[in-house]
């Protein structure tokens, strides 16, 4: 697992395509949290980076599966599918080595974030005004969205051997899971009898808890059952191939 792992981050950043990601990602929170004055942190009046952890979440709809579109779609395009399932090991093991290795790559990108941290910190009056435990829970929620959307990066490159194809779907899934169930709770049938239980279907219902600054073991227990769906689906797709 680890010679996947230590591969997949390879490949990414001995790649234009990897810094591109990155950049891209850190230019457009950035542009978003201290220029656009909808979402300035400058231009609210409590020192907080609410903006950051709500603007994430679209973000990351765009930037996980352009990290994970090549996982499994540029070996079968490539033909390098077969050597990879025909080494000594398992399926699992590679799924997970290629998991990890993308999520570590969505973590690199969001460190330099706490920059801003640091600058709001000081923006704070007196100076360290902030709720530093909530903006903890928050990291931590969007962590476990981030792997959340990961395994449905790799699940969509599992079903291809298009790149473009496997980015198109993933975009498509990663919003479906997170925002498709709170629209359909507003429906006639649902509001105001079962609309609850219906947005706790959805990613963004969970995410918003843990973003609150409380950790509940019902939030997590969600989001580990996500990311094992679909890197079970992904195991079966690969699975296929030996069938």
């Amino acid at each position: 697992m680890y010679s996947i792992f230590k591969k997949e981050i390879g490949l990414f950043f001995s790649s234009l395509i990897g810094y591109l990601v990155v950049g891209v990602f850190l230019i457009m929170l950035g542009l978003m949290l201290w220029i656009f004055p909808e979402f300035s942190i400058l231009e609210g009046k409590y020192a907080n980076l609410d903006a950051l952890f709500s603007i994430s979440p679209m973000v990351f709809m765009f930037l996980i599966p352009a990290v994970t579109m090549r996982s499994f779609a540029e070996e079968k395009q490539s033909g390098t599918i077969e050597l990879l399932v025909t080494r000594p090991i398992s399926d699992f093991q590679i799924v997970l080595g290629k998991f990890l290795a993308s999520l570590v790559l969505v973590i690199f990108a969001l460190l330099p974030t706490l920059l801003y941290y640091i600058t709001v910190y000081q923006l704070g009056a007196p100076a360290g005004n902030l709720d530093s435990g909530g903006i903890a829970g928050s990291y931590i929620g969007l962590i476990f969205l981030a792997a959340a959307f990961v395994s449905i990066g790799i699940f969509s490159s599992s079903l291809t051997n298009n790149q473009i194809v496997s980015f198109i779907l993933a975009v498509f899934m990663c919003f479906m899971v997170y925002l498709s169930f709170d629209f359909l709770s507003r429906l006639p049938v649902f509001f105001g009898k079962t609309d609850d239980i219906v947005q706790s279907l959805g990613i963004d219902y969970h995410y918003n808890s843990i973003s609150r600054g409380v950790i509940d073991t019902r939030d997590v227990v969600y989001f580990l059952s996500v990311i094992a769906v679909f890197l079970g689906a992904t195991l079966l797709t690969l699975g296929k191939r030996r069938w």
